[in-house]
């Protein structure tokens, strides 16, 4: 299953991305976080249903100093081919 996030808060400058990052290798995901413009950090990610339910939690709660205020997350319109290992872009 692959799903797209978009997570608001104080999640720049505070390690978010290499939590998301360290936490989908963890799971052994697929996909890609990057930070944007707007003060979000967006990604992709691919696995089983029942893993990506424990990585949705995981970002939910993020890392010690980030504060999620909200987590947007959807099941993309198409079918995509993700890296693997997860990693970070810029």
């Amino acid at each position: 299953m692959l799903i797209f996030f978009r997570v608001h808060g104080d999640v720049q400058g505070v390690g978010y991305r290499r939590y998301v990052a360290r936490e989908a290798q963890a799971l052994d995901l697929a996909g890609w976080v990057r930070n944007e413009p707007d003060g979000t950090v967006y990604g992709e990610a691919e696995g089983p249903e029942s893993v990506l339910e424990v990585f949705q939690a995981r970002l939910a709660e993020g890392p010690p100093f980030a504060s999620v205020s909200r987590l947007d997350w959807r099941p993309p319109d198409m079918r995509s081919s993700l890296p693997h290992p997860f990693e970070i872009r810029r």
